[in-house]
């Protein structure tokens, strides 16, 4: 049985790094199975992404204690993941539920290597959607009246279902700055890319009556900014003056579909570090 793992890293940029790393895990008796990098001239820091096989677990405690002094040499921050293991998702919805069908096919046909251990709403819309995947659907009222005890009992569920990841999947609610900041790096939302034009309700009727030529969709990390977390993954298609409204919400509709699950598949796969108010996704 194969024991492979996935060490992600980024670091000031210097000479060595990479002979070094790879010196490591060959030391460990490692194979490498693939490895992407990326040095960043402006920040001058230098990002790495190894897929290797351990070649028994039992080694993963010395490899551990290992790397973590050639990271204090070279200042890095670092993890290393079980490639084997499935991600646990959380999705928050609203009443648009075209993201969250795609995400449950997804992961239900296995096209996505995560498991969905719940959905949450602030509406009762998709219970049935969610049952005929067998996974649990929680109903969250929320209003200004009771925000943080529902954002609380959204947070309470992330533990207890040791959630990896939160998806917003159409759902619109702005999370608040302690909820945000609960979620750090393991939220990921998804909108429109009209922004910062056609705001609030019916952008793409909004962009309907402009006469736009491309719309598009958008998935990021959140952050306390509003939709100006680090963006993952963007995608756009071209429409034409024959286009109805509802022309415009059905291909964007598909678009977002497809972003958002592009952005999980890269988050579960470990193929994103921060650079900044940037991301480096390794393909």
């Amino acid at each position: 049985m194969r024991h492979d793992y996935i060490l992600a890293l980024s670091c000031p940029d210097r000479t060595g790094i990479v002979y070094r790393v790879s010196g490591l895990l060959f030391g460990q008796g490692c194979n490498i199975l693939d490895a992407q990098q990326f040095g960043d001239e402006e920040t001058g820091r230098f990002f790495l992404r190894v897929h290797f096989d351990l070649p028994a677990p039992e080694a993963y405690p010395a490899l551990i204690e290992r790397f973590g002094h050639l990271a204090a040499e070279f200042g890095m921050d670092w993890q290393v993941h079980d490639a084997r293991r499935r991600a646990r998702l959380l999705v928050l919805v609203s009443k648009q539920g075209h993201c969250l069908n795609d995400l449950l096919f997804r992961a239900h046909s296995g096209q996505l290597n995560v498991d969905i251990a719940a959905v949450v709403s602030n509406h009762p819309d998709f219970a049935a959607l969610s049952a005929s995947y067998g996974v649990p659907f929680h109903h969250l009222p929320v209003d200004n009246g009771n925000r943080p005890r529902q954002e609380q009992a959204i947070l309470d569920l992330v533990e207890r279902e040791r959630v990896d990841l939160v998806v917003l999947a159409r759902y619109m609610q702005i999370l608040s700055p302690r909820m945000c900041e609960a979620l750090a790096g393991r939220a990921i939302n998804i909108h429109h890319s009209f922004l910062p034009s056609f705001k609030g309700a019916q952008p793409y009727h909004q962009a309907h009556a402009r006469g736009v030529k491309i719309i598009g969709a958008t998935a990021h990390y959140v952050t306390p900014d509003l939709d100006e977390g680090p963006i993952i993954e963007q995608d756009v298609a071209r429409v034409d003056h024959a286009m109805t409204p509802r022309d415009l919400i059905r291909v964007g509709s598909d678009i977002e579909s497809q972003v958002l699950a592009r952005a999980v598949r890269r988050h579960v796969e470990h193929r994103i570090l921060l650079n900044g108010h940037k991301t480096v996704v390794f393909r």
